[in-house]
């Protein structure tokens, strides 16, 4: 099953699944986001838009995600904020190099099937200086964890894959250095990164 069918069909059930056990953790790393100015941010895999309810309402924010059923849930939540939503795909965005202040990617690296890709375009799109804020799930370089590798056999071609290695997908992505990375829920395995890219 395709990434794009796969989302289509559980997007009614996101929320459900999702909305309550993340929300401090999404709080949490967009509280990272500057308060002040007027900033374009990207929120790369916006998917219902749980995100929207913890951004400054300073900034223009972009929402992409590649399925319009996600899109669609998203919309009711953009309330007063400054959004414009966006179909495509985060592993081949479609915007101009340097072009955002910051770039959100909650829960979309450990989904998309080449999170390589995925990290690199965001560095395209990124100006100098900016930030990337990752909240995702990642196995530890040299952890066997051979459990979630067996479920990842089926899983990665539903929803989400469960072996990605963080600095594995890092080293695409050469002009962005880790400023900070905190283990989170699972004895680390969900860890709240910040990137900067080198000016």
């Amino acid at each position: 099953m395709s990434l794009r069918r796969s989302y289509s069909l559980i997007a009614p059930l996101y929320d459900a699944l999702l909305a309550g056990a993340g929300t401090g953790l999404r709080a949490a790393s967009l509280e990272q986001l500057p308060r002040q100015e007027n900033l374009d941010i990207l929120i790369s895999g916006i998917g219902t838009g749980l995100d929207l309810p913890h951004v400054p309402a300073c900034h223009h924010y972009v929402g992409l995600d590649l399925t319009a059923a996600m899109l669609k849930r998203a919309r009711p939540r953009i309330g007063k904020l400054h959004v414009d939503l966006v179909q495509g795909d985060s592993m081949s965005l479609p915007f101009v190099d340097a072009c955002f202040d910051h770039v959100v990617l909650h829960l979309i690296l450990a989904i998309v099937p080449d999170a390589r890709a995925c990290l690199k375009e965001t560095a395209r799109v990124l100006k100098p200086g900016g930030s990337v804020l990752i909240l995702d799930k990642f196995l530890k370089p040299g952890e066997n964890a051979v459990l979630r590798r067996a479920v990842n056999l089926l899983s990665q071609h539903i929803v989400t894959r469960l072996d990605v290695v963080f600095e594995e997908v890092l080293a695409s992505a050469p002009q962005l250095k880790v400023e900070s990375d905190q283990p989170l829920l699972a004895g680390g395995w969900f860890r709240s990164i910040r990137l900067i890219k080198a000016s």
